[in-house]
């Protein structure tokens, strides 16, 4: 059988899975907010984005490869390419550095962007660059998407797939906490990757009214910016894992001791996801306590103001008596 012949055939079944992949996305109500990324998910093709990825085996990783000598792997890589799964797409050391997310969660993330025609938009966390390949067909415009990642190797690959796929956006290497000032203003920002608080860079990068999207402790923050130093909003429903952001100097997590609360509280995903929020302020005992005595809050009524030189998390109000400091 020929190459062309070959070609014909994955773009045939990617096809098909691609519309399995898209029922699926439906079905979940990503995005029932704002159904245009139906079409968009429905023309971008995410295999272009993930030549290769990993999969979790006995001893480690098995890598699949879409450029496979054996047919029936090429075809485990292309079903694996459009499962609604992250993907592990980069590890160092044994250890993951970059992934594809979900694509049931990029959708309802990108749903909860709420992009409008003409809008500026910066990623944080060029990832394979599937992300700003859905950010640019659901523009139209190249121009208007932005995306910046630390490690070169990553927006180098990044441009490649997007090239393939049909799009050249602006793909930056540099920090992501920094932004990209000289691309400002921009009216969303969405971050792929976990952070501890919100870079004021960001908000000095926006446009009045602008929205910015990013994970922090196990959720996603939807803030609202009103001018350079002062944004606010509730998290989403959806738990989200994601790749921390890369750079110097960021710390990570504490991870506290759970003595004195209960097993069941322990693994709990929402009792989990306060204590990654407020890093230790309260001590888990207390956390346990708050988190009965308040019914065991959903992620929706917790939230993130920032305001000058301080941040806070908070859960019911940015005023209420239940609020903890983020990191500077």
């Amino acid at each position: 059988m020929g190459a062309h012949s070959e070609d014909r055939e994955t773009d045939g079944l990617a096809a098909e899975l691609r519309a399995e992949l898209v029922r699926d996305i439906e079905a979940s109500g990503a995005w029932a907010s704002d159904p245009v990324w139906r079409e968009v998910f429905g023309a971008v093709p995410r295999h272009l984005f993930v030549p290769y990825y990993y999969v979790v085996a006995v001893g480690g990783y098995e890598r699949r490869w879409g450029e496979s000598p054996d047919p029936r792997a090429r075809e485990r890589w292309l079903r694996g390419a459009y499962a609604d799964v992250p993907l592990a797409t980069r590890l160092r050391d044994g250890e993951l550095v970059s992934s594809s997310s979900q694509p049931s969660l990029m959708a309802r993330m990108l749903a909860e962007l709420r992009v409008e025609d003409g809008d500026r938009v910066l990623e944080i966390g060029a990832g394979t660059g599937y992300n700003a390949a859905l950010l640019a067909h659901r523009l139209g415009a190249d121009r208007l998407v932005t995306t910046v990642d630390l490690e070169p190797e990553i927006t180098e690959s990044a441009r490649r797939h997007l090239a393939a796929a049909g799009h050249h956006p602006e793909v930056v290497t540099g920090d992501g906490a920094r932004g990209v000032p000289a691309r400002a203003p921009y009216d969303r920002i969405v971050a792929t990757c976990s952070l501890p608080s919100i870079p004021r860079a960001w908000l000095a990068q926006c446009a009045p009214g602008a929205r910015v999207l990013t994970p922090i402790a196990t959720g996603v923050v939807a803030l609202t910016v009103r001018d350079a130093a002062h944004a606010e909003g509730a998290f989403l429903d959806t738990p989200a894992y994601f790749v921390p952001l890369r750079g110097e100097g960021r710390p990570g997590p504490p991870v506290p001791s759970l003595d004195g609360v209960p097993p069941g509280a322990r693994e709990h995903e929402l009792f989990r996801f306060l204590l990654a929020l407020t890093r230790g302020r309260p001590d888990p005992r207390e956390a346990y306590a708050l988190w009965e005595g308040e019914g065991r809050p959903e992620r929706p009524r917790y939230g993130i103001t920032v305001s000058g030189a301080h941040a806070w998390a908070w859960l019911d109000h940015p005023e209420g008596p239940y609020a903890w400091p983020l990191p500077g």
